[in-house]
């Protein structure tokens, strides 16, 4: 039987200072991070579109639905080619639901494309076609949940907002609560420590936003975090702990082969090169199993991602 060794008294006492400090209520104090992880983010943050002042306030939503679930790398040419075709919200909302479907091809998530449809034709009807500083404007669109409204509030705006993505809440779980992972949904305690974390000044506020996230992508990753290279290793809980291995249930995975989810990507790939509605014959091609693919048809249209025609034909939504 092979002996666990122990953990030095003084990573010992760093971890359990760093969970009192959480479980103090507003007692956490992260003055000593703000620096060093805003001024790695100046050195080492990514070039990305969306990043950039003429992105604005559309670029800076339209990244945040597509980055769902998403790796930058799939989303960066549909996201160019999205704000070639439709560089203001009142572009994207002129034109049937079915095309924003289209246009987001492979994306995943295709339920997505419909919800930043639905966004940018609230932000024409209620808001003139400008995407809406308040965060109880950007929280009231369609689609629009907690954390893309602090996104959008803090990034497009500079605002001061805890923006809680899987990649701030991993780095924080680490950094401050001295665990490996954090749990697999956001939690009310997880939110009262953001904000607790989250600086004083709105300016620094929003580049920490973007900072903790950025860290978290890069560095702090959930299968090879690269301790080396982060510039708040030496104040970091779970490492000062000796990196204990997550306890808590098991992290999720997302199966993909041969689940409904691809049986309805693939009957959408056929709709959404097709110029005319598509039989249900040449559907009924895409998939040999004909419940689970007729299950997944009806989760389409159920969805509103595709519309049924007579005659036994389907096309994307037009209305």
């Amino acid at each position: 039987m092979t002996s666990t060794p122990a953990i030095p008294s003084a990573m010992t006492s760093a971890a359990e200072n760093a969970s009192a400090a959480v479980s103090a209520a507003g007692a956490v104090d992260g003055t000593g991070l703000h620096g060093p992880v805003t001024d790695w983010f100046a050195e080492h943050a990514r070039d990305l579109p969306w990043r950039r002042p003429e992105a604005g306030a559309w670029g800076v939503m339209v990244s945040e639905f597509m980055l769902q679930q998403t790796p930058v790398s799939r989303v960066l040419p549909v996201y160019e080619q999205w704000l070639a075709r439709w560089p203001r919200p009142a572009d994207l909302a002129a034109e049937p639901p079915g095309e924003a479907v289209r246009a987001w091809g492979r994306l995943g998530y295709p339920r997505r494309a419909l919800r930043l449809h639905a966004a940018a034709s609230a932000i024409q009807e209620r808001h003139g076609g400008d995407v809406p500083r308040e965060h109880a404007q950007l929280l009231a669109l369609p689609g629009v949940g907690e954390y893309t409204a602090a996104a959008v509030a803090s990034f497009a705006y500079g605002q001061r907002h805890a923006v809680l993505d899987t990649n701030v809440r991993r780095v924080f779980a680490r950094a401050v609560t001295g665990r490996q992972y954090p749990p697999n949904a956001t939690t009310a305690a997880e939110r009262k420590l953001a904000r607790a974390l989250l600086p004083e000044d709105e300016g620094l506020a929003a580049r920490w936003a973007a900072a903790t996230m950025e860290l978290g992508a890069l560095v702090c990753t959930a299968r090879s975090p690269e301790c080396h290279r982060c510039p708040i290793a030496a104040q970091c809980a779970w490492r000062l702990a000796g990196s204990p291995v997550h306890e808590g249930p098991p992290r999720r995975t997302q199966a993909y082969a041969g689940t409904d989810r691809q049986v309805r990507g693939k009957l959408l790939a056929v709709l959404r090169e097709a110029v005319t509605p598509v039989p249900q014959g040449v559907l009924d091609a895409v998939w040999d199993e004909p419940v689970q693919r007729a299950r997944a048809l009806d989760g389409l249209v159920s969805d509103g991602l595709v519309e049924p025609l007579g005659g036994g034909r389907y096309r994307l939504p037009h209305s």
